[in-house]
């Protein structure tokens, strides 16, 4: 008798699950066929669009900051390597004296590699845009410099070299550029904390775009979840569903996205390489280096595209979810 109950019990567990198999066959046919996510219409073709864009737009955001920082770093590299001595005419000074003197000073203090007199033609050079060719600078007041190269690895004592230097000659002024490395260094922070903010606001904006666009999917087909939730399908499933189909949209619009921001990086290295040697290509290399972003740059293109992806299964799972929990209660 105790054994025929246990395999009646045991056949009723076993016909249980068999129904289950059944039911859940039988959902995921009615979901082949009907699905519960409705196939791509205008409004998702147009979160597509907008998942580009913002993609788009982060990777440029991306990439100016990384152009910014990589020749921020590049100008406080080199004026690190580097300081001035400026000696002013002045009545009575023998100015070439001056400079040996100058020059003689501070190729005597360890940490400098070399020290070079600016001579009369490259300082007429240097204001020949201001003043015009054919300058004599033996007319004008016109300061000489000696030009300083530091070894990064042992900097001299420039207290100690601009107390000589006072003493030798008395109007030399030594500048090692420090107040311009602090700027770069505060513009490069303040530069990257700015385009962190924007990457965020964009991220932000796209996650915000996909529950839209999850919420409006769901309302389109709230009839069917409802139906299908009550029936035993389970919050997962549904959200599953959700998440396969935003993923694969997410995925579409941030490829896009960023494959055209580097064809546009690309575009951008490919003119500066063609301008070299003209006024503006020299002018948007000070400014801007080569206009590449390196591999650095195009693996944080790369990133953000699967970020943005991710990011827009995770909302759509997370709405649905919330969604249904709503509906339980």
């Amino acid at each position: 008798m105790i054994r025929s109950d246990a395999a009646r019990e045991q056949a009723t567990r076993l016909a249980d699950k068999v129904g289950a198999l059944k039911r859940e066959a039988a959902m995921r046919k009615a979901r082949r066929q009907n699905p519960i996510v409705p196939p791509d219409n205008v409004a998702g073709r147009a979160m597509v669009l907008v998942i580009a864009i913002m993609t788009f737009l982060s990777c440029l955001t991306l990439g100016a900051v990384t152009l910014v920082r990589d020749t921020a770093t590049t100008w406080q590299t080199q004026i690190a390597r580097e300081a001035t001595i400026q000696i002013k005419p002045v009545e009575g000074l023998d100015m070439e004296e001056a400079l040996a003197s100058a020059q003689r000073i501070a190729a005597g203090y360890r940490g400098v590699r070399s020290a070079s007199i600016v001579d009369r033609a490259a300082t007429a050079r240097l204001l020949e845009p201001w003043l015009g060719p054919g300058l004599n600078i033996d007319d004008l007041p016109v300061p000489r410099l000696v030009i300083i190269t530091i070894d990064p690895a042992e900097r001299p004592d420039f207290a100690a070299m601009r107390e000589e230097l006072a003493q030798a000659v008395p109007s030399a002024t030594l500048d090692d550029h420090r107040t311009w490395v602090d700027r770069l260094v505060a513009m490069a922070r303040s530069t990257v904390a700015i385009g962190i903010g924007v990457l965020a606001l964009m991220l932000s904006a796209t996650g915000l775009t996909v529950i839209f666009a999850t919420r409006g999917a769901m309302v389109g087909n709230g009839h069917v979840i409802e139906v299908l939730h009550f029936v035993g399908a389970e919050a997962g499933l549904i959200a599953r569903e959700f998440r396969r189909h935003f993923l694969l949209a997410g995925m579409r619009g941030a490829a896009a996205g960023g494959l055209t921001a580097i064809v546009v990086f690309v575009i951008f290295s490919w003119w500066s390489s063609r301008n070299v040697a003209t006024p503006e290509g020299d002018q948007a290399a000070a400014l801007f280096g080569n206009f590449s972003i390196g591999l650095s740059g195009y693996l944080g293109v790369g990133l953000i595209v699967v970020l943005i992806a991710i990011l827009t299964a995770a909302t759509s799972h997370i709405t649905v979810i919330r969604y249904l929990r709503r509906i339980d209660i």
